[in-house]
């Protein structure tokens, strides 16, 4: 029973079943934000529709935690799942109704089932000592920009670099350069004719030079993570010609000691 029972959940079949439950649960949970079906009729078939999947995917977790037994929470992406699925319920509780929108979370578990989202996360996550170096950096830097910047221009405009604080919220609005040309940089020149030698660099640092260094350094994880399924799957393969030439090896061996019997007898 229990062979059977992992051998369904880890059949392509029942992983392309869930997949295609996740999205229809997703559109399911988007329509009940829609006026045009949120009915007395809409809520209760959308609700009983709703029940439904998340008593799929209860039933899949217990299914894993059968096969699997204690080694199901080894896997990271298991509790994952665990924890998703677990929030659906607490809705459920009294006083605890507003978590009810919680339910979208959901959609999440698309990212432990399909392969190719998994290598995605998996990259971002073994990236992220080195996007938390980059971002210490740029912390220092926009330190070092704010206080200049409220030193140079809090006088002048207040509303903009008055304090620390403004001078990060508009240097922060420069680095994704929304409106700060014309609505920071152009009405800052007009009084600070040498405010571009400031903007400009800041813009040429923040904006794309450690754009260029966070992808660099996710590319970077998810061609290591590519490498070393490459690596993990040429040593399985020369394991398995291995163990093909040693059985080989032994059925010669077997014939040759048949041919000694027939020839004794």
């Amino acid at each position: 029973m229990k062979n059977k029972i992992t051998f369904l959940v880890e059949s392509k079949s029942f992983q392309n079943f869930i997949i295609a439950v996740i999205l229809l649960n997703a559109v399911t949970i988007g329509l009940q934000t829609a006026p045009q079906f949120v009915g007395d009729s809409g809520v209760s078939v959308l609700g009983f529709v709703d029940k439904i999947f998340l008593a799929i995917f209860t039933f899949e977790l217990l299914f894993k935690l059968y096969a699997y037994k204690a080694s199901f929470f080894k896997d990271g992406w298991n509790n994952f799942d665990f924890i998703i699925v677990g929030v659906s319920y607490l809705p459920f509780i009294p006083g605890l109704s507003v978590l009810r929108s919680l339910r979208v979370l959901r959609v999440l578990r698309l990212i432990s089932v399909v392969p190719q989202f998994k290598k995605v996360i998996q990259a971002f996550m073994d990236s992220l000592s080195g996007l938390v170096v980059i971002a210490t950096i740029m912390l220092i830097i926009f330190y070092v920009g704010a206080v200049m910047a409220t030193n140079l221009f809090g006088v002048t405009f207040p509303q903009w670099f008055g304090t620390i604080g403004r001078s990060l919220f508009s240097l922060f609005q420069i680095m994704t350069l929304e409106s700060w040309s014309s609505g920071i940089a152009r009405p800052v020149m007009e009084v600070h004719a040498y405010a571009w030698a400031f903007f400009v660099p800041f813009i040429l640092i923040t904006t794309f030079s450690t754009l260029n260094l966070i992808i660099g350094v996710i590319v970077n994880s998810l061609q290591t993570l590519h490498n070393d399924t490459k690596e993990t799957i040429g040593e399985h393969l020369q394991k398995q010609d291995k163990d093909n030439v040693d059985l080989h090896d032994q059925l010669t061996e077997l014939e040759k000691s048949i041919q000694e019997i027939k020839k004794k007898l």
